[in-house]
């Protein structure tokens, strides 16, 4: 039997955005997709790593960080250099949630907050 876990990200506005806009922060590439149109369902791989892009939807069960008034996951992208990471979804339009630094529990991270409201953690162990 075998496993997978991954995540379902529900983004407000177009879902092309997104997909630019995870391409230019994390190096996305697109494992497969609806046809691009406002409302298409991609599947997203950062070096091997999925996770989903898909339209806001509350009367489906589908909220958006927005309609939530915030988000209670934060998403952890495990990097050989987060630095290099964290600075390029910066320059794409993420908000730094928490500066990059050595932590005193063994870790080396920070914290930014994509344009959709979703806030991911970027780091590695020390």
């Amino acid at each position: 039997m075998s496993y997978r876990f991954t995540a379902m990200l529900h983004i407000p506005g177009d879902v092309r955005e997104a997909v630019s806009f995870y391409e230019r922060a994390f190096g996305a590439t697109t494992g497969w997709s609806t046809p691009p149109a406002e409302d298409m369902v991609a599947q997203l791989l950062v070096h091997g790593a999925e996770f989903w892009v898909h339209p806001e939807g509350e009367a489906i069960g589908n909220p958006s960080p927005a309609q939530l008034g915030g988000t209670a996951v934060r998403l952890m992208l495990i990097v050989d250099d987060p630095d290099a990471v964290f600075d390029q979804a910066v320059a794409s339009g993420a908000v730094v949630r928490s500066p990059m630094q050595d932590r005193d529990y063994g870790w080396r991270d920070g914290s930014v907050q994509d344009p959709f409201g979703h806030r991911w953690e970027i780091g590695k162990p020390l």
